[in-house]
């Protein structure tokens, strides 16, 4: 029997979980109702929001820390912890005053000093922070609860920045936790949003837990994905974490567990034919699937490597690795950006609609490929970078590659690629992940796109005519211009490599019918969420 046939048999018949592959405290049913259990999409390994990128940790930290502004469906930011904000004329100068009444979870107030230290900590990390960055004067707290940033020229994303759900976000921490250098990883987890972290009950690789702050006061606006009323209506949220779909599955079925973000595409029949389900597209805007290559060392440091690997690149064998069968949940992407979204370009794709092997090993012949073993870095514990990860070892195989697959979980991953190290010495050669569609609508958050070197993103592109045209695209004076940066964008990226996009695909989430509030976005939102 083969994998998938074993996975829909095993959780048609829930056998996983009632071998044991699942073990749960018994709870009144008033407790039940007043806890919530999420299975994520991969382990909680590490939780500093600033420090790296992964979207699990963005997603458990939306729940801990509030950011000063959120964006809406819209994508259009909104106030949050924000009370006002004032711009002065020239552009330079932005005051900002926080609501009343904010605190931390360990009862202290909020206070710009706070805000100050948290920003300047997200922006060693951010692109956005980056570039505000290096037009500041000065970044300082008036009184408690106002701050003003001067800037040496204006910014006019200044709120896109601050409220932008892709990694890093701005989140609010303490001035002391926020001193922490942004290299470092935080100890210390005192957030400012609806939930606590318990620290206490965190078991990486099996669980997380968080718990209602009491003293919370949320926006009166309807929530609306970050922005609006952030009400949480349950006590507790219990995020199990289960990286066999079929447990997951066979759980989600049994009400072990009350919703599953990514369930596996190949499980969705099964999902769908119990009554007690509800089963619908994670998001609309989709994902990008990346194929991460490093540009510091042999052999991905030369770009006729990197250029062969997306000349053999079939990039439905990937998507349909991750989706199955189904083609409506899949789409072929010659460029980095997300389709059927205004700024949407294929400039330059032409070596993405390739697919030709003997044409990538003569690229790799011409570049003096000289036999360097490519350290494949693939989390198991995450059916997407799996399925991708043995697309890539056999690719690479094909057009005469020598690889070493190390497979490792979702975790390690996280940890290893933030290392420059050579591939040999504890470094790495390639991994996968993806990017939400809704972090690639333009380069403004697109942290994957960029291609600044040292402050790049894991891999540290350095390619000047991508980061050209992104300066061109912020100083667009309209759409025409707008979108003339991001076809030139996409094709400088594409003929240098910035990264192997692997396509476009759709992801489902599963809830039991009991939870209601459940909406579709680029993250799960757990305020307004209830469960009878």
């Amino acid at each position: 029997m083969d994998r998938r046939s074993f996975l829909k048999s095993a959780a048609g018949t829930g056998v996983l979980a009632a071998s044991g592959g699942l073990a749960m405290p018994a709870l009144s049913q008033g407790a039940a109702a007043k806890t919530l259990r999420f299975v994520p999409q991969a382990n909680l390994a590490n939780f500093d929001p600033i420090w790296g990128t992964q979207y699990v940790v963005r997603n458990a930290a939306a729940l801990v820390w509030d950011t000063l502004y959120g964006i809406d469906s819209k994508f259009q930011p909104q106030r949050q912890m924000v009370e006002a904000e004032e711009v002065s004329a020239d552009g330079l100068t932005w005051t900002f005053k926080l609501r009343p009444g904010l605190k931390f979870h360990d009862g202290t107030p909020v206070l710009a000093k706070d805000v100050v230290q948290s920003l300047k900590r997200w922006q060693a990390r951010d692109p956005m922070g980056l570039m505000i960055r290096a037009i500041e004067n000065e970044l300082t707290a008036v009184d408690d609860r106002t701050w003003k940033w001067v800037l040496k020229q204006p910014y006019p994303k200044m709120l896109l920045a601050l409220a932008k759900n892709n990694a890093p976000c701005s989140f609010i921490m303490p001035e002391r936790i926020a001193k922490t250098d942004p290299f470092t990883q935080i100890t210390e987890y005192v957030g400012s949003g609806p939930m606590k972290f318990a620290r206490g009950e965190w078991v990486p690789g099996a669980k997380a837990v968080f718990e209602k702050f009491a003293d919370y006061v949320p926006r009166s606006e309807p929530a609306d994905w970050l922005a609006g009323g952030k009400k949480m209506l349950v006590d507790r949220i219990e995020w199990v974490i289960m990286p066999d779909a079929a447990t997951a599955a066979a759980a989600l079925q049994n009400g072990e567990v009350d919703w599953w973000e990514t369930p596996l595409s190949d499980l969705v029949p099964v999902l769908k034919s119990n009554a007690n389900i509800n089963v619908d597209i994670g998001d609309p805007l989709g994902n990008i699937g990346s194929f991460r290559m490093n540009h510091l060392h042999p052999p991905f440091n030369n770009v006729k490597v990197r250029q062969a690997v997306l000349t053999a690149m079939n990039q439905e064998d990937y998507m349909r690795s991750i989706v199955g069968d189904d083609d409506k949940l899949w789409k072929p992407l010659p460029g980095f950006f997300t389709p059927g979204t205004p700024l949407y370009t294929e400039e330059g794709g032409a070596m993405l609609k390739m697919k030709n092997i003997e044409a990538a090993k003569k690229l790799l012949a011409e570049a003096g490929y000289k036999g360097e073993p490519v350290i494949c870095v693939v989390a198991q514990d995450m059916s997407a970078t799996k399925s991708m990860g043995d697309v890539t070892a056999e690719l690479l195989k094909s057009i005469g590659m020598k690889v070493e697959f190390v497979a490792t979980d979702w975790g390690t991953v996280g940890a290893r690629r933030a290392q420059k190290t050579p591939p040999g010495q504890g470094g790495w050669s390639m991994f996968h992940t993806w990017h939400a569609g809704a972090d690639c609508l333009n380069p403004s958050s697109y942290t994957a796109i960029r291609a600044n070197g040292d402050k790049a993103w894991f891999g540290w592109p350095d390619v000047p005519a991508v980061e050209t045209e992104v300066t061109n695209w912020f100083n667009a004076k309209d759409m025409a211009e707008e979108k003339a940066a991001m076809a030139r964008l996409n094709k400088a990226a594409v003929e240098n490599v910035v990264f192997a996009p692997t396509g476009f695909y759709l992801g489902y989430q599963a809830w039991r019918k009991n939870v209601t509030g459940v909406t579709s976005g680029p993250l799960p939102f757990f305020w307004n969420v209830a469960k009878a």
